[in-house]
C-alpha cells in the first residue's frame, strides 16, 4: 500500500498541483435543483469531484459538515468516500476531523478515520499530550496532520503564549516536540493567515507536509504561504481551499465554476512555487 506522502506527491506531479479541495457541504448554498434532488450532499460532492479531479493533489472532507446533518449526512460522506476510492484511487483523502482525546479513545478515532472511513490522513489536535498521537501513527502508510498554528484570528489567544525559557510560543514549542518524536508520518497544519509563523514551522519541520488552510474566504496570502511553507524542493506546501471553490457559483453551473476557480488557484500555486 502506497503511503500518504507517496500518493500525494504522485498526484501532485501528475496534475501539476499542490491544491487540496475541501469538501465542506452547506446545503443552504446549493442550487435549488440540487437541494430538491436525492441525496443533495453526495450529488453536490460528486459533481465537484468529477469536475476537479485532474486539478488537485488531494481532497479534504471536513467531518463536522456531515455530522451536523445527522445519519443522512454520514451516509453522504460514506458515499463520497466510496466514490473517491472507486473512481479516483490515486488521489489521497484527508479526513479533517481534528480529533483530540486520551490515547485509549484515540485508538477508536484512528480506527474510525483509517478503517471505517478509509482516509489516507487525518487532522488531530494534541494538546492532551504527545502520547495521544501514538494510536494515529501506528500505520506508517497513514498520515497524521497536527494542528500547530490554526488559521483563525483567535489562534493568538493560546498558540502565541510564551511557554519556553527563551520565550518561544506554544505553537513553536509544539513544532519542535513533533520534530523530536520517533514517528515520521506526522505533518502540521499552519494557517496562511499567519505567514511568519509558517516560516518558523517550516524551519523546524524542513521535510514534513504542511497543510495550509486560510487561502480564499479567510483572506490568507497565497504567495507568502507558498514562499514560507514550501520545502527545499518547492514541494510539501499543501494549499487547502474550500468555500472559494465549492461556492464559486450558486447556480446550476456550480461544478463548472468550481473547476474554473480550482484551476485558477492551481495555476497561481504553481507560479508561486516556481518563482
Amino acid at each position: 500500500m502506497a503511503s500518504f506522502p507517496e500518493k500525494l506527491c504522485a498526484a501532485a506531479a501528475k496534475n501539476h498541483s499542490w491544491l487540496c479541495v475541501g469538501l465542506d457541504p452547506e446545503p443552504s448554498k446549493f442550487p435549488e435543483t440540487v437541494r430538491r434532488g436525492p441525496d443533495p450532499v453526495y450529488a453536490f460532492n460528486k459533481a465537484v469531484i468529477d469536475a476537479t479531479a485532474d486539478l488537485v493533489s488531494c481532497y479534504k472532507p471536513q467531518i463536522a459538515f456531515y455530522e451536523a446533518l445527522g445519519i443522512e449526512g454520514l451516509r453522504s460522506l460514506q458515499k463520497t468516500m466510496e466514490h473517491l476510492r472507486k473512481n479516483y484511487p490515486a488521489i489521497p483523502v484527508i479526513l479533517d476531523a481534528k480529533r483530540a482525546d486520551i490515547p485509549h479513545t484515540n485508538q477508536l478515532y484512528a480506527k474510525a478515520a483509517f478503517e471505517s472511513w478509509g482516509a489516507d490522513a487525518v487532522t488531530v489536535v494534541c494538546y492532551l499530550g504527545l502520547d495521544t498521537l501514538e494510536p494515529f501513527c501506528r500505520d506508517p502508510a497513514r498520515h497524521v496532520i497536527v494542528v500547530v498554528r490554526s488559521s483563525n484570528a483567535g489562534a493568538r489567544d493560546i498558540q502565541d503564549l510564551p511557554v519556553a525559557p527563551d520565550g518561544s510560543p506554544v505553537y513553536e514549542v509544539l513544532a519542535k516536540k513533533i520534530a523530536g518524536l520517533p514517528w515520521k508520518n506526522i505533518g502540521a497544519v499552519v494557517g496562511a493567515t499567519f505567514p511568519d509563523e509558517i516560516l518558523v514551522v517550516r524551519s523546524i519541520l524542513p521535510d514534513r507536509i504542511l497543510l495550509i488552510p486560510g487561502i480564499g474566504a479567510q483572506g490568507g496570502g497565497l504567495e507568502a504561504a507558498i514562499k514560507n511553507g514550501r520545502d527545499a524542493q518547492s514541494e510539501n506546501a499543501l494549499i487547502a481551499a474550500s468555500r472559494s471553490i465549492l461556492y464559486a457559483s450558486a447556480k446550476n453551473d456550480f461544478a463548472e465554476a468550481a473547476r474554473g476557480e480550482a484551476d485558477r488557484l492551481r495555476q497561481a500555486i504553481e507560479r508561486s512555487r516556481k518563482a
